[in-house]
């Protein structure tokens, strides 16, 4: 868009896409923004593998052609709208152990639209997003540290979300309404999850008392009716001594029977994208912030030491996963975030961590 129905320096347009092998070995997080009211355009790639991510971040202007959705080495293209896209990061010949990729993304179900996500702080309307969602095959190379990794459709899995609207971005002082209206805690999963025949896919976010201000669980199989499996319900396993998901089982309800459902979750690896995506409460960069023209930014982060990111801990994280439901396996993204106090879950402070 390059005129948009508000003045507000959040309004946003931004695409996400998941990548990533069902043995656990390499998940790619990338994703491109626009910000038209501050002028900017910027995009990222993570690619964990082992204990370490590398981070491609870049941002410039954002110019007068807004189809073109490519800065600095990172580049979206559409091939097929809705259909098939290629998602490109070129190389560096300065530091050749940098990652590159060239996938083609293409899609195995019909986009999915998500509940209209509204946030306010007192009265004032924070955040404001319409989004869609889809899950597809994948194939092309990853290239890292001299290494080419073959992605291929049928051992991994792409998913991907697109969302626009206003969010907050840095810059802007919180003033009298977030003295008065503190965030007490945050609690959120997002979670779209390809089977074979079917996809499905899960949002939820609450309040530090558990109040549900998002929720959604549906299931969507070609050719029938999309299908709401209830008001989803999460027991969340996390690693002693932090709030990082080791496991879960989401509970949902058959709408025809009324019979309980479990999808089980089994995380395979993860990248917290406060570490090298920019997602808050990340420190080095952040989304939709003017660096100058042409900044690229190329980095490794190693999640070995948990106290070498401690901010890894207060943000978003995605979880590449194994997901079993009525005897089907299936591959899929459990990303949660949970901060602050959530009462459900025992979490009384920003300190509170699993026994």
């Amino acid at each position: 868009m390059k005129h948009v129905a508000t003045g507000d320096r959040n309004a946003y347009d931004r695409c996400v896409f998941q990548v990533f092998d069902h043995g656990g070995r390499a998940l790619l997080v990338l994703g491109l923004g626009v910000y038209p009211n501050t002028g900017v355009i910027d995009a990222y790639a993570t690619l964990r593998t082992g204990d370490t991510v590398h981070a491609v971040r870049a941002s410039d202007a954002l110019g007068e052609d807004r189809m073109n959705l490519a800065v600095g080495p990172l580049r979206v293209t559409v091939l097929e709208p809705l259909r098939r896209l290629r998602l490109t990061c070129e190389a560096d010949p300065e530091q050749p152990d940098s990652p590159t990729y060239d996938i083609e993304w293409t899609a195995a179900f019909p986009a999915l639209w998500e509940p209209h996500h509204v946030q306010r702080r007192g009265d004032r309307l924070t955040l404001e997003g319409r989004r869609f969602v889809q899950a597809g095959d994948c194939s092309g190379t990853i290239r890292t540290g001299g290494e080419d990794i073959a992605v291929t459709a049928g051992e991994w899995t792409a998913t991907r979300d697109r969302s626009w609207g206003v969010r907050p971005i840095p810059g802007e002082e919180s003033g009298r309404l977030g003295e008065e209206f503190p965030a007490e805690g945050f609690h959120w999963i997002w979670c779209p999850v390809r089977f074979d025949d079917r996809f499905l896919m899960i949002v939820t976010q609450e309040d530090a008392d558990g109040y549900r201000t998002l929720n959604d669980a549906t299931l969507v199989r070609p050719g029938r009716p999309d299908r709401q499996l209830g008001w989803p319900r999460a027991d969340i396993t996390y690693r002693s001594g932090t709030r990082h998901v080791v496991s879960a089982i989401v509970h949902l309800t058959d709408p025809t029977t009324h019979k309980p459902l479990e999808l089980g979750v089994e995380s395979l690896t993860s990248l917290p994208l406060a570490v090298g995506a920019g997602y808050p409460p990340a420190d080095d960069w952040q989304h939709g912030t003017w660096r100058g023209r042409g900044w690229v930014d190329r980095r490794t982060y190693d999640l070995a030491d948990p106290s070498v990111h401690p901010l890894a801990g207060y943000g978003v994280v995605d979880h590449a996963a194994r997901f079993t439901l009525d005897g089907r396996v299936g591959h899929g993204v459990f990303e949660h975030g949970s901060f602050g106090r959530h009462d459900p879950s025992g979490f009384t402070g920003f300190g509170s961590v699993a026994p």
